[in-house]
């Protein structure tokens, strides 16, 4: 009985079923999106859940288990393979064997070419890596089998070879496995090297094997389309490349004649002109390339020119060589070739500036020996630095290059500001380094230190001499010239950079376009204002600092004679003060204040000279703040009066040191200090800090004459001097009252309240500190009532001290009765008790201080 349909009435059927099926999923579909946006709503929403199928949740993907398990197989078979050519290959004949490795290799390399059609790639690349490790075991079985006596080392280079060649053909006849071009890369690293080392040629023989290797791999990385095949060919050039690089390095410095620096010198030249095609043709690491062939050619030309010269003048030969391959970024090259080669030049002058840099270094801090023996002589250099005679060459040298670089060669990526201050910084080192280098004597070396001074304090104080040594795009504006990249790089503007490599071509001519066509001239549009340092300044103060490295040097010079220190410090006095009136801001300030010092150590040094005690010499000193504070009535308000004031100050400090030993020296130092700062406050800008400062001054002076006289009875000295200090802070608060309890009260009651106090805590009697609370307490009490703070403060603090004397016996023989474990405990218990009411107690601090606040 027929019961199937007709063709035609299934077909319907079947349509109307499938119909029906793509309804149903898009209600299902329409559903779960509603789903969805409600869970989402409600801030739940589950990640979707890809269906399985029952049982076990599957751990790895198809693809991931397809691998593992051909990557397993062919591990298996290989290590079949090898154990059949260690172990069974000498169980059978000649023929077995050849007819065994053979039918397996032809068999292994075969296969891929049949998978490959079904489409399994994967099974292919396993197969294909079996038949890769055949090869290699079919070339080990043949030596052992029919070429036993042959050199080894010969044998792998030549297999190495056949073996790539193989793997090469076989990799390009079956395009779509990745394994075999990649392994015929790197066996193609070792025939070249290993031929070598089977020839005994030498070290020379296997450098030039090692770049005859490089070259196919650099043809191999710019040509492969293949990542892999490119990547182990970039790993082989750098490897081998990098190798006959450091060979002939080694071999050009050991060099000790011209004809033995001939061969390292080729070899270095072929390193660097494969270095340079590379980077011609690959603009990717173009610079990082023609880096290393920029080095390559300084090392050859320099290994050369280096055995013809003195060997101190070796550092300079590669120095030379290094300006010369600079002056190459001038060819029309692509930009990442000049980028390379400037970066190879600028290597070399920064590798020959620290080399040179020592020598300036010990030319600036060998003149600190003389602290040791002041007017002991000149100081003698015992360490021996290789070099030391040229190297004032190579830093002027340096000097000339970052100096000229900017102007005639535009293509050179370097900063032209940064390169006017190194420059300005290299010829200064240069400067003070020559007599170091000529070993000059005393005199000769002093007047180097001083002229670099005076010529770089000259550049600080001038702003238009540091800008005329500043390229002309930055410094002195545009200056008329042909056309031509150097004058496009000193016209300044879009020249400059079209010139070097900025904003050139058809970018440039649309901005000029539109620029053109908004009906405004370029020119005639202003700048936006400039955020970076202005280069002048910038140079201006490097040149400062190099002035005051100098000057330190010159200064420490000095001191090796007696003659010399009068005039290094003359000199250096004069330069300053001669820059403090002819420069603006900073360099100004810093100049004064250089004058400032250098006319300390003057008088220090005559008073020296004199033979003076040490502290007399303090005594002389203070002639420079006097002088300085009658300078400062002269200026006025001027901006170097105040800097020059605070330096002569300092010299003050110095002079009270100097006077401590002595007393009675001491309170005449103070009380002559206290007279200059009484002077000063006359000043009204000056007023408010030197009134304080010679009160302190004074009442200092006189405690020490007291202590100096050895009084016993202080107040009978004190006292006369504070009733009427007293009296006339009363009339000043009468007069002024916003005027501070401090400036009304507080010398007046610390005259006589600090003395007593230090005499009553040397008084094992009791009347005095008896008599010094009470005095204390009423002062405190007077504070309080009259809401003053001097009297407040200083009273209740020489109350605490008196009090803290009186209860020091028995404190100290309570401790010593007390355990030792006790004093730690309490201390514990009392930092516990402070942390547990610190909020309270920061409360209370906040309220003493607002009480403390509102008094005068």
């Amino acid at each position: 009985m027929e019961n199937v349909p007709p063709p035609a009435e299934e077909l319907r059927l079947i349509d109307r079923e499938l119909v029906q099926l793509n309804f149903r999923r898009s209600q299902l579909l329409a559903r779960r999106a509603w789903l969805l946006t409600a869970l989402r709503a409600a801030g739940a929403a589950p990640a979707p859940v890809p269906a399985r199928s029952p049982g076990a949740a599957a751990e790895t993907s198809p693809p991931s288990a397809q691998n593992v398990l051909l990557t397993l197989g062919g591990v298996l078979l290989t290590i079949a393979a090898v154990a059949f050519t260690l172990v069974s290959w000498g169980d059978m004949g000649i023929g077995g064997r050849a007819l065994v490795l053979g039918a397996v290799t032809a068999t292994a390399l075969g296969t891929p070419l049949l998978l490959l059609r079904r489409k399994l790639v994967s099974t292919a690349e396993s197969v294909a890596a079996l038949g890769l490790v055949l090869t290699v075991l079919d070339a080990y079985a043949l030596r052992r089998a029919v070429l036993p006596g042959t050199d080894a080392v010969a044998y792998t280079a030549v297999a190495a070879g056949a073996l790539a060649a193989v793997w090469a053909a076989y990799g390009r006849a079956v395009g779509r496995l990745r394994l075999p071009l990649p392994s015929a890369v790197v066996a193609g690293q070792l025939p070249l090297p290993l031929w070598a080392l089977s020839t005994g040629g030498g070290i020379e023989v296997t450098a030039w094997a090692a770049l005859a290797t490089a070259g196919p791999d650099v043809v191999i990385a710019l040509a492969a389309r293949r990542r892999p095949v490119r990547a182990l060919a970039v790993t082989g050039a750098v490897t081998t490349g990098g190798w006959s690089l450091l060979t002939g390095l080694w071999l050009s410095l050991s060099a000790e004649s011209p004809a033995a620096s001939t061969e390292p010198a080729l070899l270095l030249l072929a390193a660097a002109s494969l270095a340079l095609a590379a980077a011609w043709r690959a603009p990717a690491a173009a610079a990082a390339t023609a880096a290393v062939g920029g080095l390559a050619t300084v090392a050859a030309t320099g290994g050369v020119l280096r055995t013809t010269v003195p060997a101190d003048w070796a550092v300079p030969a590669y120095l030379l060589c290094a300006a010369v391959l600079l002056a190459a970024v001038r060819a029309p090259l692509p930009r990442g070739v000049l980028t390379g080669l400037a970066v190879a030049s600028g290597l070399v002058h920064l590798a020959s500036a620290l080399w040179a840099a020592p020598v300036a270094l010990l030319a600036l801090t060998g003149p600190a020996a003389t602290l040791g023996d002041v007017w002991g002589g000149p100081p003698v250099h015992d360490v021996a630095l290789p070099g030391a005679v040229t190297a004032p060459v190579a830093l002027a040298a340096v000097a000339a290059v970052l100096w000229a670089a900017p102007r005639l060669l535009p293509a050179v990526p370097l900063p032209r500001p940064a390169a006017g201050c190194a420059a300005l910084v290299l010829t200064w080192s240069a400067a003070v380094a020559a007599p170091v280098a000529l070993s000059l004597p005393l005199g000769p070396t002093l007047a180097v230190q001083l002229t670099a001074t005076a010529a770089a304090l000259t550049l600080a104080a001038r702003p238009s001499l540091t800008a005329a040594l500043l390229p002309t795009a930055e410094g002195a504006g545009p200056k008329p010239g042909p056309a031509g990249p150097v004058a496009g790089a000193a016209g300044g503007g879009r020249n400059s950079d079209e010139a070097s490599g900025g904003p050139a071509g058809p970018e440039a001519g649309r901005a000029r376009a539109d620029d053109t066509t908004r009906g405004e001239p370029v020119a005639a549009r202003p700048e936006p204002p400039s955020r970076t340092l202005d280069p002048a300044r910038a140079l201006a103060g490097t040149a400062l600092v190099c002035a005051l490295g100098s000057a330190t040097s010159a200064a420490l010079l000095g001191l090796a004679t007696r003659p010399a220190t009068f005039t290094a410090l003359g000199v250096l006095v004069a330069l300053g003060a001669a820059a403090a009136a002819a420069a603006r801001g900073l360099v100004r300030t810093v100049a004064a204040c250089a004058a400032v010092v250098g006319t300390t150590g003057l008088v220090a040094a005559a008073a020296a000279a004199a033979a003076l005690p040490v502290h007399h010499v303090g005594l002389t000193l203070l002639a420079v703040p006097a002088a300085a504070a009658l300078l400062g009535a002269r200026l006025g308000r001027h901006p170097v009066a105040l800097p020059a004031e605070a330096t002569a100050a300092a010299a003050g400090l110095v002079a009270v040191t100097l006077a401590v030993p002595h007393p009675p020296t001491l309170a005449l130092v103070l009380a002559l200090a206290g007279v200059v700062a009484a002077g000063t406050a006359v000043r009204a800008e000056r007023r408010p800090l030197a009134g304080y400062v010679a009160a302190v001054l004074f009442v200092a002076a006189a405690w020490v004459r007291l202590a100096a006289s050895g009084v016993e009875v202080p107040e009978a000295y004190t006292l006369p001097v504070t009733v009427p200090a007293l009296a006339v802070g009363l009339l000043r608060r009468r007069r002024d009252p916003s005027a501070s309890s401090w400036a009304a009260y507080g010398p007046g009651l610390a005259a006589t309240l600090v003395p007593s106090l230090l005499a009553a805590w040397g008084d094992a009697d009791w009347p005095r500190p008896l008599l010094l609370g009470l005095a204390a307490l009423g002062v405190t009490l007077a504070g309080a009532r009259l809401r003053l703070r001097a009297p407040l403060v200083l009273g209740g603090l020489t109350l605490a001290l008196d009090a803290l004397h009186e209860l020091a016996p028995y404190v100290v023989q309570v401790v010593d009765a007390l355990p030792r474990w006790l004093p730690p405990a309490l201390a514990g218990l009392l930092l516990l008790a402070v942390g547990a009411t610190y909020e309270q107690r920061l409360r209370d601090a906040r309220r003493i201080r607002k009480a403390l606040g509102r008094m005068r």
